[in-house]
Parts: structure tokens; sequence; C-alpha cells
């Protein structure tokens, strides 16, 4: 598949490695930045979305998105994401993603607005609270140094998710990011706590947003 990736805020937050490791599935080991555990939250905008020899779809193809994750390697060694959650305004890319790649959607109302800022929120059907955000990017931009905490947790070039109960991965190419610091007026740590984590209203130990990137998405199969 062919998306692209549009204002990504990403919001980190140290967390106890075990409390992580309990939360995956067999395969799967937490990757470590100095022996630490990292959670996300990242909201953005999809656009463009559609099979490799398609064109986009007016109404289908551009949406809202947010996915909570962590950073695992599987037995191989390989480094990659690990969703939690994904919340889509789209239901047809819900099912879809559910359905041939195993990945955990979840329909949400989403709604962006922008002007100084980026603002988004997202509810679940029947959710308690809505997450809310305000942010923009600020200076200039650059792409993560080598070796940095910025490459280790937005260069991530591969997914793993479980389907039909196996272990399975797929890989996701595009150029390195071009990241700019954050500026955060509103942030939430909502789906976190929708994920089973216990988390209060800690500030996120890291932000940074990025314009976005063109990708590529490849099938999913067996780890």
């Amino acid at each position: 598949m062919y998306q692209n990736w549009r204002r990504l805020l990403f919001l980190h937050w140290i967390r106890d490695v075990g409390e992580v490791q309990r939360t995956l599935p067999p395969g799967l080991t937490v990757d470590l930045w100095e022996g630490r555990a990292w959670l996300g939250i990242v909201p953005f905008r999809m656009e463009g979305v559609r099979p490799r020899f398609c064109p986009p779809v007016p109404g289908l193809s551009n949406f809202l998105e947010l996915n909570v994750r962590t950073y695992v390697r599987d037995a191989r060694g390989r480094p990659g994401v690990w969703f939690y959650s994904l919340d889509c305004a789209q239901p047809l890319a819900v099912w879809t993603a559910r359905a041939a790649f195993g990945l955990p959607y979840f329909s949400a109302r989403m709604r962006e607005r922008i002007d100084d800022w980026i603002s988004c929120d997202c509810r679940r059907p029947g959710a308690r609270e809505t997450a809310r955000y305000a942010y923009r990017g600020a200076g200039n931009p650059e792409r993560a140094g080598e070796g940095t905490l910025e490459q280790f947790l937005i260069e991530r070039y591969r997914l793993f998710s479980a389907r039909h109960g196996r272990l399975a991965t797929g890989e996701v190419w595009h150029e390195p990011y071009w990241l700019q610091r954050a500026e955060v007026a509103r942030w939430s740590g909502a789906p976190l706590r929708q994920a089973g984590f216990d988390i209060a209203d800690a500030t996120p130990d890291h932000m940074i947003f990025s314009s976005g990137v063109d990708t590529r998405i490849f099938r999913i199969a067996p780890a």
C-alpha cells in the first residue's frame, strides 16, 4: 500500500521494562534505550491511502489516525513497532486493517483544526473521555542523528501484529523524517489508559513533531 503520513506529533513516556514486557506476545522483547522502555502516542493525518496500482479515492483515502505503541525486537533481533491500538476515523480502513493485517484498529470520532496550532480530538464510542491535542512544530527541521534517542523512537521500519493467533510482521519504507521541536499546548494520556496502562497526567518525557513522510507498506507475513 501507499500511505502519506502528515502532521505527526510523537509523545513518549518512559515506563518500567517488566510492565511493558508483560503486555507483549510470545516472540517479542521490549527494545530498550539506555535500559528503559518507552510508550508512545502519535496523532496524525493519513492522506492518499491506496493499494498499489490504484489511485486515491475521494472520501476514503484521507482520514485521521492516532496510535499507541511501544518498541520491540523479535527472536531474530529485528527492531520494530508493536501497536496497542490504532484509532481511526475511517470505518473501511478499520475493517481492512483488522482483516488484512491483524492490527488492533478501532473506530473513533476524530476532528482536526488548523490555525496557529494543529488541534486533534479523538474519542471512541462509549469512551469516558476525549483525547485532545494541540501542537505545532518549531525551529528548523532536522533529521535524527545516528545513535540518538530520536532515531530510536522515530525511525522504525517494521511493524509486528498478532494475526490468527500467530506473530506476523511487515516492512515499511520511507525517507527519514524531518523533525522539529514540538510545542504542545494540550495533550492527553487517555489512549494509554484505554490500552491498560496506569498513567495519570504525567508530562511526556519526549515530544517531537514532523510535517510528514510518504510511505510504502509491504505485505504482512509470518514473523
